[in-house]
């Protein structure tokens, strides 16, 4: 056994450190929800009305879901926990605080969501107008 260690002590050690990094960085995992605000402009919210702010939230929450299916991609792969946390955590908790910073401030406007607009109704074509192909205007090209 011990010739084994004395053969690589260079692979050993890497492994190693792979291992204490995997474990330091998914601590991190769960500190990420109380550190988001951290990350983020506490004025950046201050002056949006709140047609702004609707537009905002919904963008950070494309970009939330985006960033965790990218987390959750990676970490299917080699190695993908510490590719997951080096590649895409810190994007990942600077959008959660601004979403957090965003959310504050929707409460604090008082604002509400904007009912999804009425599409009017289809128009019903006739049967002969789908059957009838619609004709070409001007002379035939020489």
């Amino acid at each position: 056994m011990a010739a084994s260690f004395s053969t690589s002590p260079r692979g050993f050690g890497a492994l190693l450190a792979l291992l204490a990094a995997g474990a330091t960085l998914s601590g991190c995992a769960g500190m990420s929800e109380t550190v988001a605000p951290a990350f983020a402009d506490p004025a950046k919210y201050e002056l949006y009305d709140c047609k702004q702010l609707e537009a905002e939230r919904k963008s950070l929450a494309k970009r939330t879901d985006d960033l965790r299916g990218l987390m959750e991609k990676a970490e299917t792969g080699t190695g993908g926990a510490v590719v997951s946390e080096l590649a895409y955590r810190n994007d990942y908790v600077a959008v959660r605080g601004s979403a957090q910073m965003a959310d504050d401030a929707w409460r604090r406007n008082k604002c509400r969501e904007t009912p999804p607009e009425a599409t009017p109704p289809a128009t019903q074509l006739s049967p002969a107008a789908i059957a009838k192909p619609a004709s070409k205007s001007g002379k035939a090209s020489r």
